[in-house]
C-alpha cells in the first residue's frame, strides 16, 4: 500500500489524534485514553475469515453508498492537519464523506479508514446522521476511480468515549481487507459530542 507501508500506517494512526465529528482522541496504546483493555472487535489472524475474499488493487475511493441507511456521498481525501490531529471534512452545506489517505484504499488489505460528520452545525444533519442504525449484516458500497465497487459487510457497529478510543481495533493492522466508518454520536457536550460511533466492516466475496 502506498504512500505508507502497513507498518508506518499503523504507528502514525496510534499517535493520531482525532477531533471534530469525524473521530474521537486516538492516543498511543500506552498513553491515557488508548483502546480499552476488550477489543471492540477482534483484528488479525486471530479470526479467519469464513469466506476468504482477495484484496484488490490500490483505487482512490470517490464515492461511497450505504443503502440500509440512505446514504449515497462523494468522498474526499484527508490527511494531517498541522497539529497532528486527522482532518476532517469541512463543515458544509454540501456535507461528503472523507478517505483518510494515510490509511489503505477500500478493497486493499488492512483498515479503510472513511470519515464523517453526524451534524454540520447551522446546516443540520450530517452524512453520517443514522450511522448507529446500522446492523451486522447491512451492506456498504465503495466507488473507487478505477471504476470498481467494492461491497463490504457489516460485522459490528460501537459506540465508545471519545476518551476511550480504540486505537489498536480501529488501525490496528489485520490480514484482510476492511474497513472502519467514524462519526460522532452519544450525548452531546456544548457544540460536540461526548462518543463516537464506529462501524466495522469486511470485504464481501464477489458475487455474494
Amino acid at each position: 500500500m502506498t504512500p505508507l507501508s502497513r507498518r508506518a500506517f499503523t504507528a502514525a494512526a496510534a499517535g493520531a489524534l482525532l477531533t471534530g465529528c469525524g473521530g474521537a482522541r486516538a492516543a498511543h496504546p500506552s498513553g491515557t485514553g488508548g483502546p480499552t483493555t476488550t477489543p471492540l472487535h477482534t483484528t488479525g489472524s486471530s479470526r479467519p475469515p469464513a469466506n476468504p475474499v482477495r484484496a484488490l488493487a490500490r483505487s482512490i475511493p470517490v464515492g461511497l453508498r450505504i443503502p440500509a441507511i440512505g446514504v449515497d456521498t462523494p468522498v474526499m481525501q484527508l490527511g494531517l492537519a498541522a497539529d497532528g490531529t486527522v482532518e476532517v471534512p469541512p463543515i458544509a452545506a454540501h456535507d461528503e464523506a472523507g478517505w483518510y489517505r494515510y490509511s489503505p484504499t477500500p478493497g486493499q488489505t488492512g483498515p479503510s479508514v472513511i470519515l464523517a460528520h453526524v451534524t454540520v452545525g447551522a446546516y443540520g444533519d450530517g452524512v453520517f446522521r443514522h450511522l448507529a442504525r446500522l446492523r451486522p449484516g447491512d451492506r456498504i458500497v465503495a466507488r473507487l476511480e478505477n471504476g470498481s465497487q467494492p461491497e463490504f459487510t457489516v460485522t459490528g457497529v460501537r459506540t465508545v468515549a471519545k476518551s476511550d478510543f480504540p486505537t489498536a481495533a480501529v488501525y490496528g493492522d489485520v490480514d484482510r481487507p476492511e474497513l472502519r466508518l467514524i462519526t460522532c454520536g452519544g450525548p452531546r457536550s456544548g457544540s460536540g459530542y461526548l462518543d463516537n460511533v464506529i462501524v466495522f466492516a469486511e470485504l464481501a466475496p464477489a458475487g455474494s
